[in-house]
């Protein structure tokens, strides 16, 4: 099957640090799908793992999110049969699906929206997961916090979470929405998914709020840049907040938020696949639930741009945008080169 795979850690100006390869046509055992890719996204996991020392040597094959068609199942799945079409965001320590052909665990599937085409829902699933999960497990934004703001403050409202975490917030809760960019083009991309408010987060972020004449934020979700916001947060995060985080700063001191007993949340949504928690299903069903959402014109895809077919070209192109820190909503890739093609 073709894949795009990488040997080494490589700077993805490198161009051997993504490459075209074939490797041998995988068989579905146990709950396994075999799914045909039509199309992939590309999130930030994928430049850090390409860029993390490999234990062993030989081929690796990136990728999470994809959209595809169901090829064949293994003789204990259930959910789905060969001809469905579907969408998924993958699990760490499995191969990848930046390939023709992908084995995943039917019960971290979703039905494919049927309004959208394979590119448009490829951008959905790991950032809709993540999101959800965040807002609705971790935050608990259903919840109110006794006389704080009715308000959510996601920082990095243009970026792929921060994209689909304000549909959700918005079209599903009463709460203001208030986003962060620092372009204009990202401030108009995040009020079009509809925050209430985009705020600066290249300036102080607490002043913001003020100007804004927002009491403090009963919730907080970064993104991004935990790290150079957090005393920030601690100041504008109303006393028994909840606030959590998706990305990766190299400390993480929480202590600010004693005063306030705000609690703090890590998402990441590979746990459940990565530990076959008991619960493993929940992220089919809140697939499917995207899935239903987004076919009722409530939720919409945040495809950006697609980068052209499935090659190691496009796909080096996407990472470099990706590390840039500049990308707006989700790049994708469709389709498979023909013979010839790059």
């Amino acid at each position: 099957m073709k894949a795009i795979g990488f040997p080494s850690s490589l700077p993805i100006s490198n161009p051997a640090s993504l490459a075209d390869i074939n490797l041998p046509w995988p068989e579905p055992t146990g709950r396994d799908l075999l799914v045909r890719i039509e199309a992939v996204s590309v999130n930030p996991v994928d430049t850090k793992m390409r860029m993390r020392p490999q234990a062993e040597p030989g081929w690796k094959v990136l990728g999470w999110d994809a959209a595809g068609v169901v090829e064949a199942v293994g003789p204990e799945a259930t959910l789905f049969a060969p001809g469905d079409t579907v969408f998924y965001a993958g699990a760490l320590g499995r191969a990848g699906t930046n390939a023709e052909v992908h084995l995943v665990d039917e019960r971290i599937v979703g039905r494919k929206p049927a309004s959208l085409g394979f590119a448009e829902a490829a951008a959905l699933p790991l950032t809709a997961i993540t999101a959800w999960e965040t807002l609705f497990d971790r935050l608990d934004i259903r919840k109110a916090v006794p006389g704080a703001a009715n308000a959510l403050l996601i920082v990095g409202g243009a970026g792929g979470v921060g994209s689909i975490a304000t549909q959700l917030a918005r079209k599903l809760t009463g709460l203001t929405v208030i986003t962060t960019a620092s372009r204009p083009e990202t401030a108009e991309w995040s009020r079009g998914l509809g925050a209430h408010h985009v705020i600066d987060h290249s300036k102080p972020l607490s002043a913001e709020i003020e100007r804004l004449g927002i009491e403090q934020p009963a919730f907080v979700f970064s993104t991004t840049n935990t790290d150079q916001h957090l005393a920030e947060i601690a100041k504008l995060i109303a006393p028994q907040g909840r606030f959590a985080l998706i990305d990766d700063p190299a400390s993480l001191d929480v202590s600010p938020f004693k005063v306030k007993s705000v609690s703090t949340h890590w998402e990441f949504m590979f746990t459940r696949s990565m530990f076959g928690t008991a619960d493993i299903a929940e992220q089919g069903a809140l697939l499917n639930e995207v899935s239903r959402l987004v076919d009722a014109g409530t939720l919409k895809t945040t495809l950006a741009e697609v980068f052209g077919t499935i090659s190691a070209k496009n796909l080096r192109r996407a990472h470099a945008v990706i590390e840039s820190g500049r990308a707006r909503g989700k790049i994708v890739l469709a389709g498979w080169p023909t013979s010839g093609e790059s």
